[in-house]
């Protein structure tokens, strides 16, 4: 698995990265998703200097001009609620690709040495075949690496794609780890990071990251555990 970390380069992407984990522009709930959306239009750009290309003629009004064309086949993949505004970002500029959606949730599992590990439900999954087709998926935090995980096995039902790019926003080396493992760090599978912070804290967020990315765009989720 090949890992690529945009921010060992400076572009553009600095500034959408810095006002996303700027706690007091994260008050505007509007500038935060359009920024997610920004950057995942940055990475889809990225992304697509790796793809196959053909050359097409266009019929102008003067002329004909010979323009390389996509022939990969796209589904662009995200995990519901936070993926949202990352997904539109991508189909910004992959318009022509089609889609699949997957819930997932964290949710509290065994105990072990003392501590309460997490694991990840995916409960609702609407996709195409991804028989032979470019796979992209896009989830904001890659904290852990499990959400993605999840979410690429679960894609695996519809078919074999030829290649899949994992894409987050800001992911973790002990992130990155669990996918190499998990996926035997397969060479079909590129990895791409808008950046990539050192540490979780004991609640498995990034840190410094940027809090809870679906909470900053859709607001404060109530979880039926917190009910009296």
């Amino acid at each position: 698995m090949q890992v690529i970390n945009l921010s060992e380069n400076n572009s553009i992407l600095h500034q959408f990265l810095s006002e996303i984990r700027d706690v007091t522009i994260q008050q505007d709930p509007l500038r935060f998703r359009r920024n997610i959306e920004r950057i995942g239009e940055i990475m889809a750009v990225e992304v697509s200097k790796t793809l196959h290309y053909e050359a097409k003629d266009v019929t102008t009004p003067l002329g004909i001009a010979s323009v390389p064309q996509i022939t990969d086949s796209i589904v662009l993949g995200t995990i519901l609620r936070a993926g949202l505004p990352l997904h539109q970002g991508f189909l910004n500029i992959f318009d022509r690709a089609e889609n699949a959606f997957l819930s997932a949730y964290r949710r509290a599992g065994r105990v072990v040495d003392g501590k309460q590990e997490l694991e990840i439900v995916a409960e609702y999954m609407a996709a195409p075949s991804i028989e032979g087709k470019t796979l992209i998926i896009a989830d904001p935090m890659l904290a852990t690496g499990m959400s993605m995980e999840v979410g690429y096995l679960a894609l695996l039902r519809h078919g074999k794609p030829n290649h899949t790019h994992l894409c987050c926003t800001i992911g973790t080396p002990q992130a990155i780890d669990c996918l190499r493992q998990s996926l035997n760090d397969s060479p079909d599978v590129t990895l791409w990071c808008a950046a990539i912070d050192p540490v979780l804290n004991e609640k498995k967020y990034i840190v410094p990251g940027l809090g809870d990315a679906g909470d900053l765009c859709y607001g404060i989720k109530i979880h039926l555990s917190d009910r009296n």
